[in-house]
């Protein structure tokens, strides 16, 4: 891993609309490390957008479109996925270990597949409901380790879990298995949204998170090239 802070930095542009989404890269171009696009924007943008980052910022892009399939439509698509130039993209891990060796096969060594453990935005109780666990923490945790386990096993090159689980994935599975967290929240950051799982950036990175993913509190800031770099000088200080 880089040990330039500013790298592991992975800004969401979780916005609807170019125009937006254009302002945002050209505000935070060269303070951040990689731009995420997600399924927002890509339905409204497509691969445009992608193009545009790669273009105007220079940097790595991270596709979020959290593939969920037959293995032969995720294989294919991950193999467009592919053609498109990005560093990163999503697949489910609540699905056979086959649809995930799928998406390392159709990514053909191009770009690093990652898969989504569990959503930050999911709590324990709510796994629960869906018929997982006990409700606990701890029986939330267990299902990410077997998650992580089951997509390394497939030979993906890591997983996005909360930063509550990164430190027992790192023990588990090594420190060469990237661990991609959002549910980032500075100290200083206003309630937490939709989302439930979150700790400070370095919290984060102290569990062994390889990339912290930040939307709202960098976007939502009156200054939002100055949010991230008081973001990344924190990883700094926890690296």
């Amino acid at each position: 891993m880089s040990t330039d802070a500013r790298e592991r930095l992975i800004f969401a542009l979780d916005v609807p609309e170019p125009e937006m989404a254009y302002a945002l890269i050209e505000q935070l171009s060269g303070h951040v490390g990689l731009f995420k696009v997600g399924l927002e924007l890509f339905v409204r943008c497509g691969p445009a957008m992608i193009h545009h980052i790669r273009e105007e910022a220079r940097v790595g892009v991270f596709l979020d479109l959290k593939l969920h399939d037959i293995p032969a439509t995720v294989e294919r698509t991950m193999a467009r996925i592919a053609d498109l130039g990005v560093q990163f993209a999503t697949v489910h891990c609540g699905e056979s270990p086959e649809m995930l060796a799928a998406a390392v096969r159709g990514s053909g060594g191009q770009v690093g597949v990652l898969g989504v453990t569990v959503l930050t935005s999911v709590s324990a109780d709510a796994l629960r409901l869906a018929g997982f666990g006990d409700g606990s923490q701890s029986a939330l945790t267990e299902l990410v380790r077997q998650r992580a386990a089951i997509a390394k096993s497939a030979g993906v090159q890591g997983v996005v879990c909360s930063g509550l689980e990164a430190a027992a994935l790192k023990a588990d599975l090594g420190e060469d298995f990237l661990a991609v967290t959002p549910g980032i929240r500075p100290a200083e950051a206003a309630a937490a949204g939709d989302q439930q799982r979150v700790v400070t950036p370095g919290a984060a990175i102290a569990a062994g998170a390889d990339y912290l993913v930040v939307g709202r509190p960098i976007r939502d800031a009156r200054d939002p090239a100055a949010a991230a770099d008081a973001i990344s000088a924190e990883i700094a200080a926890a690296l």
